[in-house]
């Protein structure tokens, strides 16, 4: 019988939860946006966490400036970890940004912005 999630999806959904908890609680920086930790995609030899978040309300150097912060501070954030799941290793994290709520905002807005008939509309005309 298959199992039906793998090792690495549980891992990345245990550090996906302790490190947005880590980074809203812990961690200080005043340069740092308000950061949301949308996705943790982990090697299949738990080696490597791609980390995707999110930086609200910033424009681009913003995104990039908190980036490096989180990417430099990556030693710090993996030993906090440490203190927090039980693994043998913690894998080595490096931050990305994710674009999929910016896009999904401008979709968003894109389909408010459309002139979309009414169906009291339509039903009115037949």
């Amino acid at each position: 019988m298959a199992r039906e999630f793998s090792r690495s999806d549980r891992v990345a959904a245990e550090v996906q939860r302790e490190l947005a908890t880590t980074i809203q609680m812990e961690f200080r920086n005043p340069k740092l946006g308000f950061i949301t930790v949308n996705a943790v995609r982990v090697s299949r030899d738990l080696d490597v966490a791609k980390v995707y978040v999110g930086v609200m309300n910033a424009d681009e150097d913003q995104i990039k400036e908190s980036l490096e912060i989180l990417n430099k501070s990556a030693p710090w954030l993996r030993h906090a970890l440490s203190d927090r799941v039980r693994m043998r290793r913690v894998p080595e994290l490096r931050f990305v940004f994710d674009e999929s709520i910016e896009r999904g905002a401008r979709l968003t807005s894109l389909i408010e912005g459309l002139d979309l008939p009414n169906k009291e509309d339509s039903s009115e005309n037949s």
